[in-house]
């Protein structure tokens, strides 16, 4: 199981520090309680350093799951007490379920194609109650994305000076970025590089997915950080599989 994210988790939240998430949860908890008033028991993919979770343990007992023990070693640190899994969006099983599953800042693109978008869906929609909620960010989409664009990201922090510097380019459906980051702390700089690569999937190709792992859609107003969300229902009848997993809870 690999990850895209090894030396640059300990300064992505430096680089994001100007992200409101608490603002976005704050839009987030509104649609989950509109839609399931009684949602207890939350679980995070993709969840980063865990900057959502330390606002969902507030309204809701949450758990994560990252593919990055980097990632999950920042998300330890800001939010102990959570139980956080280290594993893939893809095919991942925690033998339980929960009332709600997030997979939230275009995470789901790190499904990179639609066999793998279809397969995480329906891990994801695995690890739902009946009648519970699946509340999906998605990724860029292809018509948005911009080939060729040169980025340039800074933190200026008392105790490290970031820069990271792209191009963003195209393979297929598939976006690149191939970052170059410079790092400079109280022991010196540090030069490295990573890439990153997520699908590029249509509105219809997301609604399509979650439709194939048995969920229904359900309107949703508003969203999280401009691209888009994506609210669907497991129905309230278990399958036989759900009433296994529940039986395995108690």
């Amino acid at each position: 199981m690999s990850s895209p994210y090894g030396p640059s988790a300990r300064v992505y939240d430096a680089l994001f520090r100007d992200k409101d998430y608490r603002g976005a949860v704050g839009r987030l908890r509104r649609i989950i309680r509109e839609a399931h008033p009684t949602a207890h028991r939350l679980l995070d993919v993709g969840c980063g350093t865990g900057r959502h979770l330390e606002h969902l343990r507030r309204d809701f007992a949450v758990e994560g799951l990252d593919a990055s023990p980097s990632m999950l070693t920042v998300a330890r640190a800001r939010c102990p007490g959570i139980v956080l899994h280290r594993g893939d969006l893809v095919g991942f099983d925690l033998g339980r379920t929960f009332d709600v599953v997030t997979c939230l800042l275009g995470s789901i693109g790190y499904a990179r194609t639609l066999p793998r978008l279809a397969r995480a869906m329906r891990a994801m929609a695995r690890h739902i109650e009946p009648g519970g909620l699946l509340v999906i960010e998605p990724w860029v989409t292809p018509d948005r994305f911009v080939t060729g664009r040169v980025v340039f990201d800074r933190a200026d922090e008392p105790d490290v000076k970031v820069a990271r510097m792209y191009r963003t380019a195209r393979r297929g459906a598939i976006s690149v970025f191939d970052s170059h980051y410079l790092v400079a702390g109280p022991t010196g700089i540090e030069h490295f590089t990573e890439r990153q690569e997520l699908g590029l999937f249509t509105p219809t190709q997301y609604r399509a997915a979650l439709r194939a792992a048995g969920l229904r859609l359900l309107p949703v107003v508003g969203d999280l950080f401009g691209y888009g969300l994506y609210a669907a229902r497991k129905p309230a009848v278990a399958s036989r599989t759900d009433r296994v997993r529940r039986r395995g809870r108690m």
